[in-house]
């Protein structure tokens, strides 16, 4: 199956999952009612499902049934909906365009769309701590806390700060890798050792997943400057030429856009290396490293 098929497969078992955990938009009260109307129109507004691909990915490395491995797949996009929802409030990123059709905050008001991400967080803890996404206690445990460390300061949230109090700044190089391992990098890691954490991994096993993944999230956010900085408004569902505007320190910036792509190529090269431990079994993986700097949005 060529990787575009297996992407498409997972991702419609994946919304299956996550239309089943979403609150209902018919149930509940008026408020209740809207919260759940704006929790979904984010989460199950398209996107590839990049993450939850490597959350499934990664836990049929270790035998992890797919009732587990989906139940986190799905969490890590409710995830992944609460930060794009947060992004683009006014107060931060200030964009009117996701996946090609408005922002949360233009779509309902922008507290609803505060309130809807922060339902979607709380959501992600709820899920990932119920019996049914894994029979040991102590696993979930585990994915609870690493969650919590990936999307808090030293990650997800440390990033967007860092990436807030950049604009109109020179960032030397080291630093943009910094926040982007942070905003960007820190939710594609945290896919590929969740995957680990259900299959009872080994340490070893667990850092080369996340060493993989770190290197696909930085070659992931030089595909995405790029975009930006080529005007691709089709491919990446969102306005354009807004990192320029805001005088963002991007890698293009840093490095200019051929710089950038040959580094985007080398990470991709540097990720798969991560992964011999798994011999032929990480293909899937490997191919995924290279579709992410390719990919058509």
């Amino acid at each position: 199956m060529k990787l575009e098929e297996k992407l498409q497969e997972i991702s419609d078992l994946i919304n299956e999952r996550m239309d089943d955990l979403l609150p209902s938009i018919s149930e509940g009260v008026k408020g209740e009612r809207r919260i759940a109307e704006a929790m979904r129109y984010t989460a199950m507004s398209g996107g590839k499902r990049l993450r939850p691909f490597l959350v499934v990915a990664s836990a049929d490395l270790f035998g992890v049934s797919r009732s587990s491995s989906l139940q986190v797949a799905a969490a890590v996009e409710f995830l992944h909906a609460y930060s794009l929802i947060h992004d683009d409030l006014p107060s931060m990123d200030n964009d009117d365009m996701r996946r090609g059709q408005p922002s949360s905050h233009i779509k309902f008001d922008e507290a609803t769309a505060i309130l809807a991400g922060d339902a979607l967080l709380t959501l992600v803890f709820e899920v990932i701590s119920h019996p049914t996404t894994h029979s040991d206690a102590i696993v979930r445990s585990d994915l609870v806390q690493t969650i919590a460390q990936a999307g808090g300061t030293h990650g997800l949230i440390g990033g967007q700060m860092m990436d807030m109090l950049s604009e109109g700044q020179e960032l030397p190089l080291p630093e943009i890798s910094r926040l982007q391992r942070m905003k960007t990098g820190a939710l594609f890691a945290l896919s590929c050792e969740l995957g680990a954490i259900m299959g009872k991994a080994s340490r070893h096993c667990r850092n080369a997943l996340r060493g993989f993944a770190n290197d696909v999230g930085l070659a992931f956010q030089i595909a995405d400057d790029l975009m930006d900085a080529e005007g691709l408004s089709s491919k990446a569902g969102k306005k354009t030429g807004k990192d320029a505007l805001a005088g963002k320190a991007t890698f293009v910036t840093a490095l200019g856009i051929e710089k950038a792509k040959k580094q985007a190529q080398m990470l991709v090269e540097q990720a798969g290396k991560h992964l011999d431990v798994f011999d032929h079994r990480a293909d899937v993986l490997r191919e995924f490293a290279s579709f992410v700097v390719n990919r058509q949005r």
